[in-house]
């Protein structure tokens, strides 16, 4: 493209014609229309000529050795550069390109000021087809007879400055207001850093033709948006759906750093871990990796920095980071993550072929002093697979060794982390490209004590909360498991893996039993019809949206979709803005304006529950299908105690959209996993919930096609859909089909009463010691809820206290209740209800008397046992009667000795308490009882959580003894 010096000429190159002689000069008239010219034309070496006669000038522009496809094209700049919208009377401009201008269209709408209207009371619309240069002609044109231009443009004021200087000398009678980014008073309207949105345009818009022009529409809109904004002002989430790591990600390991060592963070997924806990800072543009070091490092004592690099960044740019940080003789390790793909833009091989091998030698050649190589599977490499001389292979186990001794080496080093992308593993598996390994971990709840040792060794979201009758556990979901085992690294014997066999499938119900659905209604179009769908990233939200554009294409309307897609893909917040209409023209902005969705498919509560979502929703109109299921966000696995907040999220949801038919609720992750066996058919069932509820703007039949085009899992997404068709029908017959997937026995069944919570650890103690262990801990809760009672009537928080707290610190898991807990046969029997085939069972144990230590922290290093560990538990188990004994040979170890003495002490404070309470002291007694709930887990993770409960201990202890004047009873009663 070029400008040429013809005032108002635009000329766009694209070919030359074949019936062009190659040696002739092509004379052209700008102001007339040249027909395109098609075909193809190869260009000789010398070029060819082409010139326009003096108009009023004379200019020649000469093509070397380039090749152009397409067709020679003249226009004046106007016809880049319209009025799309005028008034014979106009008084108020609007200059926008692109994306705004779509904006500033649905804008108008929204405001109820069509072309008729525009032109009524003074409004012409200037779209600006090129932003930079601006063509002059048409501009002035446009400014003739205007009061006032709006600019309305993304970013900076490109367009702006432009009209600004063109109008500059106009005389001050003629020249009009130009305002943009910010009025006359310099106050920001439009400002540069948001994004701009048809519902702010609206307002500016409003406000500007305000002074001589008022409507009722208007007045609505405005109002309507001053009360969203009110009503969505307060609304804040205890947490939020930030990206992370996926499931098994390399990532998880590889960025870690060992204590007392920073890193620094570049482009590519590694870049998520700047907001995660693990002592690395800033980014930089692709191939800047690092580099900021080189300024820093001299005026800093920090004597060594890590900096994580992506293969892919190097291959194209990276390497010059590498190249100046030793030029510069900095002491820096990169830390190269050979993940073999472009993981971030979709698993793409790379540009150029690279091997590990074949990498260490190009760093070693670049002056790199130490490169070692770390994988999960260093066993693949032979003796001779080519790496450069003296670059050692190490197991990823071995990451925290390797980088502390490689931050001692002078000068620039490298770490070669060798892991495929988990993600890319999952398409491959799915392909059958690549080994999917018959071996999978499950974790015992009844053995695990909640303590997220695991989550901070794996940093893995397939971990997820289990709620269970004696406290928050842990379960992994199998769905999103992507097998790369890093949470047995928790030190933990909760922790089995499954060799061989398969995930036991779902029974399929009864279709028999299913009479043939009626046929969806339609919904209609009134003009656009708008559907915003919420979720999790990488969880099939995107699908969803190709799916409904692709059966709106189907059934010949037009659509526009808009995806959330980068960084949310990796599971962040998503969103999916679908708009119908009859025709494409109808639609303006891509983006659903405030309050104007017709459906949202909320397939994640929390996403669903932002503003982002809530804003376009309109109570008593928007039509909401709302999935209540608990999708807890990455945060938990650095924090164990992290609570999803669906109480508050439904309550917003609600105050937006209203109760009703309209807002549909139901736990569609754990149906349609019950029924489909995975939870990835959460959105297609929703889908199908929708379409039967009448509430899609496209046919059934549409749907059922795009789903076959899109050609993934097709029987499976049209299982799910028709399994959400039948919801929308009988949502009861349907949650009885799944009843038997998704049956909660044993520890997960909560308890509904203070006595059934007392009877169910009564008999959970007898199996654990004797009943005259249990019937101590019977009479203590007895006692604690007696003495409640009398000074509180109609309270039990602290009868509930004692008896979850006095339990959890008496049902000791020494080695003979470990035992017991795999032995009893509830464990093996949630097995086999998980698995089918012919599998095995490995225990991943640190036995206090036979483990290695890690030659670092001094912990105790687990080890696999093969099922023969079993047979070992079951003699184990029935030697309990030497519990706490002489003939005990587990007493005597300090983990056992500090258990015995929390329990004693506990128990003894509990009596204590009972003596001395007070309705005003019941708040601290309560709390200071609960204390307990923070001392979890094994080993030296259990001694970390004990020192910090003593001192909450005796921080409550001096609260309880020393209260504050003036409690009153009822706040202690509440």
């Amino acid at each position: 493209w070029a400008m040429s010096r013809y005032s108002g000429l635009w000329i766009g190159m694209k070919t030359i014609a074949e019936s062009v002689d190659s040696s002739a000069s092509v004379y052209v008239d700008p102001l007339r229309a040249l027909p395109i010219i098609p075909t193809d034309f190869e260009l000789p070496p010398d070029g060819v000529h082409i010139r326009w006669p003096d108009k009023p000038m004379a200019q020649e522009m000469r093509l070397h050795k380039y090749k152009l496809y397409a067709a020679l094209a003249f226009a004046r700049a106007n016809k880049l550069d319209q009025i799309m919208i005028d008034s014979p009377k106009p008084r108020f401009g609007i200059v926008t390109t692109g994306k705004s201008y779509l904006d500033v269209r649905q804008a108008l709408e929204d405001l109820g000021i069509d072309e008729a209207q525009a032109a009524e009371i003074g409004l012409r619309v200037y779209k600006v087809g090129m932003s930079w240069p601006l063509e002059r002609e048409g501009a002035r044109h446009f400014a003739e007879g205007l009061e006032e231009i709006l600019v309305v443009e993304e970013k900076r004021a490109v367009i702006e400055n432009q009209l600004k200087e063109q109008l500059y000398n106009w005389r001050e009678d003629v020249r009009p207001r130009v305002i943009g980014k910010f009025d006359e008073e310099k106050n920001w309207i439009l400002p540069s850093p948001d994004e701009l949105t048809p519902a702010r345009i609206a307002r500016v818009i409003a406000k500007r033709i305000g002074r001589f022009y008022q409507s009722d529409r208007i007045t609505q809109r405005l109002a309507f948006l001053e009360t969203k904004e009110k009503q969505l002002g307060g609304l804040k989430t205890e947490i939020a759906r930030v990206p992370t790591f996926c499931s098994g990600c390399p990532h998880n390991t590889s960025t870690k750093v060992p204590d007392g060592s920073r890193a620094v963070g570049g482009i590519g997924c590694h870049y998520m871990v700047t907001w995660m806990d693990r002592k690395t800072d800033t980014f930089t543009q692709m191939g800047g990796e690092g580099v900021p070091w080189v300024g820093q490092a001299p005026f800093t004592k920090t004597p060594h920095i890590f900096a994580n690099l992506g293969d892919g960044t190097y291959q194209h740019s990276g390497a010059l980071a590498i190249r100046a940080a030793v030029a510069a003789k900095v002491n820096i390790t990169y830390k190269i993550l050979f993940n073999d793909a472009v993981a971030m833009t979709g698993g793409q091989p790379h540009d150029v072929p690279l091997t590990v091998p074949q990498l260490t030698q190009q760093l070693t050649a670049e002056g790199v002093r130490k490169v070692v190589v770390v994988t999960d599977e260093p066993d693949k490499y032979p003796s001779d697979a080519g790496f450069a001389p003296g670059v050692p292979v190490h197991h990823r186990d071995e990451l925290d060794q390797v980088q502390r001794d490689i931050r001692e080496i002078e000068g620039v080093t490298a770490i070669v982390y060798d892991q495929t992308c988990a993600t890319e593993k999952r398409r491959r598996r799915k392909r059958g490209t690549m080994a999917d390994p018959a071996k999978r971990t499950i974790i015992n709840d009844l053995v695990c004590e909640g303590c997220g040792d695991c989550g901070e060794q794996s940093n893995c979201v397939s971990i997820l909360p289990l709620e269970t009758e004696f406290g928050r556990k842990r379960t992994i979901d199998q769905s999103t498991c992507n097998k790369d085992f890093s949470c047995v690294k928790g030190f933990c014997p909760s922790f089995v893996t499954v060799k061989g066999g398969q995930l036991r499938k779902p029974k399929a119900a009864k279709e028999e039993a299913w009479a043939e659905l009626p046929a969806p209604t339609v919904a209609p179009l009134a003009p656009v019809y708008s559907i915003l769908v919420t979720g999790v990233g990488g969880t099939g939200v995107v699908t969803i949206g190709a799916l409904l554009g692709m059966a709106a294409h189907l059934d010949g309307k037009g659509v526009a979709v808009l995806d959330m897609t980068g960084l949310a893909q990796k599971g962040g917040a998503v969103y999916s803005h679908i708009r119908v209409a009859e025709k494409p023209n109808d639609i303006h902005a891509v983006r659903i304006p405030a309050g104007e969705a017709d459906l949202v498919i909320g397939a994640d509560s929390l996403t669903t529950g932002t503003f982002d979502s809530l804003a376009k929703v309109r109570a008593g109109e928007t039509r909401v299908v709302l999935n209540s299921h608990e999708s807890m966000t990455s945060d938990f696995t650095r924090k164990p105690d992290l609570r999803f907040p669906t109480g508050s999220l439904m309550q917003a949801v609600e105050e937006a959209a209203g109760t009703g038919e309209n807002l549909q609720v139901l736990d569609a992750t754990r149906i349609a996993t019950a029924l489909m066996g995975d939870s990835i058919a959460t959105n297609a069932f929703m889908l199908g919930y929708a379409a039967q509820k009448g509430w899609l703007p496209v046919s059934l039949a549409a749907l059922e096609r795009a789903i076959e085009l899109n050609g993934v899992a097709i029987g499976f997404n049209k299982k799910a859909l028709l399994w959400g068709r039948r919801a929308a029908i009988d949502l009861a017959a349907v949650e009885a089909a799944a009843k038997p997937a998704m049956q909660v026995s044993g520890s997960q069944k909560l308890s509904e009463s203070l006595a059934e919570m007392v009877a169910r650890r009564v008999e959970f103690l007898t199996q654990y010691q004797d009943a005259a262990y249990a019937d101590r801990y019977k009479s203590l809760v007895a006692r604690a809820e007696s003495v409640e009672q009398h000074l509180v009537p109609y309270s039990d928080k602290l009868a509930r206290a004692v008896a979850r707290y006095a339990f959890k610190l008496m049902a000791i898991k020494d080695e003979y209740e470990v035992a017991r807990l795999y032995t009893d046969g509830t464990f093996l029997k949630q097995v086999a209800a998980q698995f089918e085939g012919d599998y095995r069972l490995e225990f991943n144990l640190a036995p206090p008397m036979v483990a290695e230590k890690d030659a670092t922290t001094g912990h105790l290093q687990k080890k696999a046992y093969g099922p023969w560990m079993l047979k070992a538990f079951r003699v184990l188990a029935k030697l309990k009667g030497l519990r706490g004994t002489a003939l005990d040979p587990f007493a005597r170890t300090d983990e056992r000795k500090m258990e015995r003495r929390l329990r004693d002490e506990y128990l003894a404070r509990v009596e204590d308490i009972l003596r001395s309470l007070t309705p005003a002291k019941l708040d601290t007694a309560i709390a200071l009882l609960s204390v307990p709930e923070q001392i979890r887990g094994f080993g030296h993770v259990k001694e970390r959580h004990v020192a910090q409960a003593e001192a909450l201990t005796a921080k409550l202890l001096a609260d309880y003894h020393n209260p504050a004047p003036g409690t009153p009873v009822a706040a202690a009663a509440e």
